[in-house]
Formats: structure tokens, sequence, C-alpha cells
């Protein structure tokens, strides 16, 4: 491998043509010649010993090792764009600016009491609301700082070296039922009768709620049918409300307020979803670990909630 020197600029046009689609693309968008695109990206293959794009009639792709390198060139790119936002923030403005993903039953429970510690410290957040796919992008391309993410107990999200995930909750599912279903007679469903009812799950196969739910009903030996899919939970609960189906339902998710459901354990099953949050392996960011301790002891004060529950 020839080793030479690489910078930024080189980042921006490997990105800028996996984005455009051809070289000639890439330098009406970085508003530079074409030449010029093209002397750094022939110095960016030299310096890996091989092609990174395969130009053709029809425009440029990326060769494997291009589509390789790629994701690293934006997790790098997104770094340094977050670097400089920080600094300027606290430069002209002496404010540190922590930016937060979440999820919207998590954001609503946890994340409010943080953020006004926060505050009252002279950290402003800024808030990015997705579900885990976008939450886990934006990690990875830099946008992010930390996120409050979901996942399978047992099966943590790999969300590379980069990222540690320190878990704050475990938020138990719930059965809900509309108030007329007949097994709303029963203090605790079994899971195995509800093998003919149709389910509402989210819209997305890799929700981990939905994929606990499937790995259960695998060890009684069916599968759920799904009615209906949306990963909005006052619209999932108007549907069980009104016969559509049934759900499981994060604890996070429900207010106490819900007189048109009836909400019922599964009995013998533990079944529950957990919360944690992402943030850099290597971060020397003290709002950061004030984030995290504040969710913490948001974490503990909602569990203590829940054991007073009858």
């Amino acid at each position: 491998m020839v080793i030479t020197l690489l910078d930024f600029r080189q980042f921006e046009v490997l990105r800028a043509i996996a984005r455009e689609g051809s070289l000639a693309a890439a330098a009406r968008a970085l508003h530079q010649s074409q030449p010029t695109i093209a002397h750094h990206l022939t110095t960016m293959e030299s310096h890996f010993g091989a092609p990174l794009v395969q130009r053709g009639a029809r425009g440029a792709a990326l060769t494997d090792v291009g589509r390789l390198v790629l994701p690293h060139v934006q997790a790098v790119l997104g770094r340094m764009t977050l670097m400089e936002q920080d600094a300027r923030a606290l430069i002209e403005h002496r404010a540190r600016v922590l930016r937060i993903g979440t999820f919207p039953t998590a954001g609503a429970q946890l994340l409010p009491p943080a953020v006004r510690k926060l505050a009252r410290q002279g950290v402003e957040v800024s808030l990015l609301e997705g579900e885990l796919h976008t939450l886990v992008e934006a990690l990875g391309g830099g946008t992010l700082q930390t996120a409050l993410l979901i996942s399978q107990p047992g099966q943590p999200l790999d969300l590379g070296e980069e990222f540690v995930l320190h878990a704050l909750l475990d938020d138990p599912l719930e059965l809900v039922l509309p108030t007329d279903h007949p097994l709303t007679e029963m203090d605790r469903v079994p899971l195995g009768l509800l093998r003919e009812e149709g389910w509402i799950l989210g819209t997305t196969d890799w929700d981990p709620a939905d994929r606990v739910l499937i790995d259960a009903c695998t060890r009684e030996g069916f599968e759920p049918t799904p009615v209906m899919r949306t990963d909005d939970l006052t619209l999932l609960k108007g549907f069980v409300a009104a016969g559509i189906g049934v759900a499981l339902v994060p604890r996070l998710g429900m207010t106490g307020q819900e007189t048109d459901l009836a909400v019922r354990p599964l009995d013998g099953l533990s079944l529950s979803r957990r919360i944690g949050l992402a943030m850099l392996r290597t971060t020397v960011s003290s709002s950061a670990e004030k984030l995290l301790q504040a969710l913490r002891e948001q974490a503990r004060d909602i569990e203590a909630r829940w054991g007073r529950k009858p």
C-alpha cells in the first residue's frame, strides 16, 4: 500500500460521488472543478492501492473497497461537523450543546427531568426523535452524541466498537385487549389462548418489542398474525379499543387513563424491552456523563413507582 496523506477534502469527494452518482455531479455539488475531484479521488485510491470508484458511460459507482470505506468516511465527516458546531456554540454563545436521540415513549418519561437538570447547568439540548434505525444511523454518522435506544433483553444492539450502551431500564410489555374481549375475565392470560387473535404490530420486522413477542409465540408453537401495523402508540391503542386486534404495549407507553382498554399480564411470562443510553466510548463530554447520571436517577424513580403498583 502506498502511504499518502489523506485529508477531509478527499473524504468529501468520495461521499459526494456516492451520493451524486458521477464525478461531474459531485463537482457541481461541491462547487469544484471536475479535474480537482478526479485529483482527490486518485490520491485517495493511491493511499489504499485499489480503485474506490468504477467509472462508466452512465456515471460512477463505488467498488467493493469504496463501499467498505464509505461508512468510515461518513462517520469521520459527521464527527468533524459535530466538533465544529459544538466549538462554535461555545465560542459564540458560551453554550454547551448536547445532541440527544430519542423515541417517543422513553422521551416522554425519562428525558424531561434529565433535560431540566442539564438546563440548570447551562447545557442546551437538541433532540432528534425517530425509530431505532434512524437513531443508530444518526449516531454512526456523527450527528448525535448520545441516544436512548431500545433492544431485546439478552440480545444487545451491535453499535460497533465506537459506542457503548448503558442499560437504564427494563420496560415491561403488557397485553392490551378491548374491554369487551372474553379474555378480560381472566386475571392473567396464557399466551397460548391468543394464537387465533389478530395482532397490531410495529411497521418494521426489527422492532425489539415485536421480536420479544414473536420469540415468545414461537415457543408456544405459533406465529402472531398481524392485522395492522403502526409505530404510533396512540393509534395502536385506538385500534385495540375498536376491536381490530390485540397488542403488547410497553408500560412506559401507558398513561393509566386508558378506560377503553383492558390491561392484563401474560400468565407465566415476563416480557420486556430494554432501554439504554448509547454514547461514544471515548467521549470527553461532561454533559453526556451528566445526562447518563440524570437518566439513571429517573429510571430508578420509575422502577420505584412501578414497585408500588398493586
